[in-house]
């Protein structure tokens, strides 16, 4: 018998004939005793992210990510994680952009599905190829808000919140975790959502400043990254820098992850590449050109990039040298300045990859 009463409409649509691989992410006991057994006394807890990942990241684990899309996304963190070989993973995210590289190298099983794409660039057809040839199977179909309201219920502790998300859509019918019932309250018909808490096993979330005991400073919107934190089994802080722990307390205003979340902190400089991190550096954007127009078009291609990109760097240093180095850096710090609004005659034009043309240049 299962242990838990899923909504039956949505496992018999993904066609679950066992029911205990959902069981994990809203398993409230076991997200309980790994949070009593974190270390709440200040320790050192700086390692590099190859440590990082081989201590915390374990086949099977439930995996999330920080930011938003490809906004400060721990991908050089992911990128470790790939190189490792991690299996039978599942992947939860909202967005949930950057699951079909490790669903591509077969690393992730199951996914929780918000939405897959690159913005304006368009869907990704990595990820579509892979469900379509079944490398994947998607468990759970979320809005954003609603994943978010189930991070949002784990960091407050309650079982789950009752909601209006989702219920103009089919998702609930495609989703086993979300049940539909009367609201308390009303005495006539009025339906409601619950959403239940959801407990990753492991956040990896990439910051603007960290201490070495894990208190961490975010630059801008936090997303979901503080619920995320609190409610994750495991957390992986990587940084652009570190900082003494008096500059995270006095000086840092806005967005801070308190270091009794973290598991393990890296010092990694442009750990967000090739995504974007307010106040540091801009997109590369050319480099997503050519993967969303040349990787995406099959899987031949979709090796070729990655394997170039992923497979073929050791860290962030060498991306950073192949995108163009410190010319590259210098570009990025400006374009980033002047779309927070600053510099405003930065010349944001570049060279457009396409399938007939490939220049070379990436920055």
């Amino acid at each position: 018998m299962a242990k838990y009463l899923y909504n039956q409409e949505a496992v018999e649509n993904l066609r679950l004939t066992d029911t205990s691989v959902l069981d994990r992410l809203i398993d409230f006991e076991s997200a309980r005793e790994a949070h009593s057994k974190k270390e709440h006394a200040k320790k050192d807890k700086r390692m590099t992210i190859g440590e990082a990942v081989a201590t915390y990241v374990q086949d099977g684990d439930i995996i999330t990510d920080g930011g938003f899309s490809y906004v400060r996304t721990p991908h050089q963190a992911f990128h470790e994680i790939i190189r490792q070989g991690r299996k039978n993973m599942q992947m939860i995210g909202s967005p949930n952009t950057n699951q079909s590289f490790f669903i591509f190298y077969g690393l992730v099983s199951y996914s929780h599905n918000s939405y897959t794409g690159a913005e304006m660039r368009g869907t990704d057809k990595i990820y579509d190829r892979a469900l379509k040839a079944g490398k994947t199977t998607i468990l759970s179909e979320w809005s954003h808000g609603g994943m978010a309201q189930g991070f949002k219920a784990a960091q407050l502790g309650t079982p789950g919140v009752l909601s209006k998300q989702m219920l103009g859509s089919d998702l609930v019918r495609y989703n086993p975790f979300l049940k539909v019932i009367q609201h308390p309250f009303k005495a006539d018909k009025d339906p409601v959502v619950f959403v239940p808490a959801l407990y990753p096993d492991v956040a990896i979330i990439h910051c603007n400043a960290a201490d070495k005991y894990g208190n961490a400073y975010i630059y801008g919107p936090a997303v979901n990254d503080l619920a995320v934190a609190a409610a994750a089994r495991k957390v992986i802080i990587t940084a652009e820098e570190i900082v003494p722990e008096n500059d995270i307390r006095y000086n840092k205003q806005g967005q801070i992850i308190p270091f009794f979340y973290a598991d393990a902190v890296v010092e990694m400089p442009f750990g967000a590449l090739p995504g974007s991190m307010p106040g540091c550096y801009y997109w590369p954007r050319q480099w997503w050109e050519k993967c969303m127009r040349f990787a995406t078009a099959n899987d031949e291609n979709a090796k070729a990039f990655l394997d170039e990109w992923i497979m073929g760097v050791k860290d962030q240093f060498e991306f950073v040298e192949k995108l163009g180095g410190a010319k590259w850096i210098a570009e990025a710090r400006r374009q980033t300045k002047a779309a927070e609004g600053d510099n405003e005659d930065i010349d944001f034009s570049y060279e457009e990859f396409t399938l007939k043309h490939d220049s070379g240049l990436y920055y």
